[in-house]
């Protein structure tokens, strides 16, 4: 068994979601995306015992282009990701009453496949294909399921697919550019190919446009927060934990191995720009009154000093990106389905007409101040461990730096705690709040577990995707 079986049966989900009607399509999608769950597990295992989980089929002749799938330990923890956080994510939806509930989630599960398809891709020209198809099931989801008026959703979600597929256009260029250069989109062939240094600053540049505005990193930001706001809840929890890793996994994968010599050059513009968008989202946070954007930029301060970590080029700022990326994909799921919850029970998005919610369900209460506390990366939670590597490797940088970026801790706790006085707390509210049935409580323990366990032994994947980043600053070292 290789990593393609986890490809193959997210697309099979995906088309036996659909083919099963609307009445079965959450169940069969539910069936598909645990299985490519336990397909992944099983693959991490056979490549623990040290057994080849590599599929290369050559695909065409003349460009020459294979689909080449790799799996190694980034790789292999990102699919695992992915397949987790799709099943977690159909679970938390099988309650809700969608129209057209078999492309729904038919959709959900070919975005899957694609973004399993960007993680494993070892060719850039396939790789490019995954990442530009990833972005077609998340823009009908938006747009078709998405909330608020049309018009207006049609207009941030129409600017969310020109800003990231322009954007990936410069990344095709490069892509281009370098095969001319050695005959090949080889991964392996691309990051030892001898480029001066002009040559290797316009090849950054390129990839630079196309994972900045996918993070997104300011001031490429504009299409993010309308963006959460307006999808519905399964398409924002696919946004915010996955899709958007897809670029940082990107950077330590192809950008820093490919053209370092920019990277070291620019190291401290780079991680000051990624810094800046750190601050911005907070402060911008801070001034919300609608949850799911007060969600959202919040996870613009997360995700930048996720970039500024992997912008440093040493092993602690690599590792504490990877495990970050893992760590915010659980708990911003984790934090939109509890918003999505209270918004479902209020029917609002704003903070102001909320309040209360604790007196009427503390179980609810209880669940989401550990989500809240986990973000603020609280110690024996897994986002503390991801959040610490990032600041020691800001710090070995510069210390301002790491000053600076900490303020993600101090600001995001005043308004992430802030937020949750304003929404559970208080008085109750003469709206009732049922209280979370069995199937969401199911969604949180296992969410809240997940951040506990590796909060307090993060090693079992330390020690998994160490070797490849020690490669990775190999390649960028030599």
């Amino acid at each position: 068994m290789d990593v393609s079986f986890i490809l193959i049966t997210l697309l099979i989900g995906a088309a036996a979601t659909y083919f099963a009607g609307n009445k079965w399509a959450s169940k069969v999608a539910m069936l598909f995306g645990v299985a490519a769950f336990a397909f992944t597990l099983y693959t991490v295992n056979l490549f623990n015992n040290g057994e080849n989980v590599n599929s290369v089929t050559y695909w065409i002749k003349n460009p020459m282009i294979s689909i080449s799938l790799v799996g190694d330990g980034l790789s292999l923890i990102m699919v695992l990701l992915t397949t987790s956080l799709t099943a977690i994510i159909i679970l938390a939806t099988l309650k809700n009453t969608f129209k057209n509930a078999k492309s729904f989630y038919a959709l959900i599960l070919f975005m899957a496949f694609a973004m399993a398809g960007t993680f494993l891709s070892a060719d850039g020209f396939v790789y490019y294909i995954f990442w530009e198809l990833s972005l077609i099931p998340i823009y009908f989801i938006a747009l078709i399921w998405g909330g608020g008026e049309a018009e207006a959703r049609k207009k941030d979600v129409i600017k969310f697919f020109i800003y990231t597929f322009a954007g990936s256009l410069f990344m095709l260029v490069a892509f281009i550019y370098l095969y001319q250069k050695t005959g090949s989109f080889v991964n392996g062939a691309l990051v030892r190919v001898n480029l001066t240094d002009k040559e290797q600053f316009w090849i950054f540049l390129a990839f630079f446009l196309a994972y900045a505005i996918k993070i997104p990193i300011i001031p490429f930001h504009t299409w993010q927060a309308n963006v959460y706001q307006k999808a519905p809840s399964a398409g924002t929890m696919l946004l915010s934990g996955i899709m958007l890793k897809m670029a940082i996994y990107s950077i330590i994968r192809w950008q820093l191995p490919i053209a370092p010599a920019p990277a070291k050059e620019y190291m401290h513009v780079l991680i000051i720009l990624c810094v800046a968008g750190v601050i911005y989202g907070s402060i911008l946070a801070l001034k919300q009154q609608d949850l799911k954007k007060l969600l959202a930029y919040s996870s613009l301060a997360h995700v930048g000093l996720i970039a500024a970590g992997a912008y440093t080029l040493t092993l602690d700022g690599l590792r504490g990106a990877v495990l970050q990326m893992i760590a915010h994909g659980f708990v911003v799921v984790g934090l939109f389905y509890a918003a999505e919850i209270i918004i479902r029970r209020y029917n609002t998005t704003e903070i102001s007409e909320m309040g209360g919610i604790r007196i009427q369900t503390p179980r609810f209460s209880s669940m989401f101040m550990i989500l809240v506390l986990a973000s603020v990366a609280l110690p024996a939670t897994f986002n503390f461990i991801g959040e610490f590597e990032l600041l020691y490797s800001l710090a070995q940088t510069n210390i301002w730096i790491a000053v600076l970026g900490g303020t993600t801790i101090i600001l995001g706790a005043f308004y992430m705690l802030r937020m949750f006085q304003q929404v559970m707390l208080g008085e109750q509210n003469a709206k009732p709040f049922a209280d979370v049935t069995f199937g969401e409580g199911f969604v949180f323990v296992t969410i809240i577990g997940i951040l506990l366990f590796f909060g307090l032994y993060p090693k079992p994947i330390i020690d998994f995707i160490t070797p490849a980043l020690e490669n990775t600053l190999n390649l960028i070292n030599r």
